[in-house]
């Protein structure tokens, strides 16, 4: 990886985590397109820059950061699938992470669900999180753990199923996208670490421009998201990832189609 891919990826993270359009996926696309999937430094640095975008989130609610303690606990609840599925399925999850196909399809079926949910759960007017709702949420999150599914998407559907409004679900998820990323961070960096990976001098340095980038731009990401969300919906994300996954599919089996040639 050099220093233009670790800021193009870095961009896209910014741009894709708090969308609902799959950071995951499009990080799998772009590293695809440059022909570094499967180093395993660019595994990790996709993982790690993702602390740059967690601290969006904290500079911008910095206030709702000093809230009761009863927010810390929904948050921990809603965390606690995540904990336990990512255990569980971690090597299945490290086994999809490299393949265009899966992004490809998950893209499509997520955008088609973006279509109509908002005429399936309109703006709701539930401006509270219960625990049970925050454990749902949590679950509905899960879902992202197919790279092509949206963690932010899955879990602001999620609260719009349990009638909460479009903004507060996906305040709720920015938040919530704190310990999961930090979670994944830590597990990740640890079990290379384990392995014996080793990062040079200038690997580091790539870590923390992506961190760096990410951080500037997710912080525009996500004041425009939550403007453009709470005056027109998912329309315009749905109709972006069914695009983006034809779009995958078709450069998928045409270069393969060429290759053959």
């Amino acid at each position: 990886m050099d220093t233009l891919q670790a800021i193009v990826l870095a961009i896209i993270e910014g741009l894709t985590e708090f969308l609902p359009v799959s950071s995951t996926g499009h990080m799998i696309i772009a590293s695809s397109f440059f022909g570094i999937a499967g180093d395993d430094f660019t595994k990790l640095f996709t993982i790690v820059i993702q602390l740059g975008t967690i601290m969006s989130v904290v500079v911008l609610y910095f206030k709702r950061f000093f809230q009761s303690m009863d927010f810390y606990y929904k948050l921990f609840v809603a965390f606690l699938p995540a904990v336990f599925l990512g255990l569980l399925l971690s090597d299945f999850i490290d086994s999809l992470l490299e393949n265009p196909i899966t992004v490809a399809v998950s893209l499509i079926i997520g955008g088609f669900i973006l279509l109509k949910v908002d005429d399936w759960f309109g703006d709701g007017e539930q401006t509270e999180i219960s625990y049970l709702t925050a454990l749902k949420i949590g679950f509905f999150q899960c879902l992202a753990m197919i790279p092509g599914v949206s963690r932010s998407g899955a879990s602001i559907v999620g609260g719009m199923s349990q009638k909460l409004s479009r903004t507060v679900a996906a305040e709720f998820s920015f938040f919530l996208a704190i310990p999961t990323m930090l979670g994944a961070t830590v597990k990740k960096s640890y079990d290379y670490y384990e392995a014996g990976f080793q990062i040079s001098s200038e690997q580091v340095n790539l870590l923390i421009i992506g961190n760096v980038v990410g951080f500037v731009v997710a912080l525009i990401a996500i004041k425009s998201f939550i403007d453009y969300l709470s005056k027109n919906g998912f329309k315009i994300f749905g109709y972006y990832r069914i695009i983006a996954g034809i779009a995958v599919l078709l450069i998928h089996f045409f270069i393969q189609e060429l290759t053959v040639i």
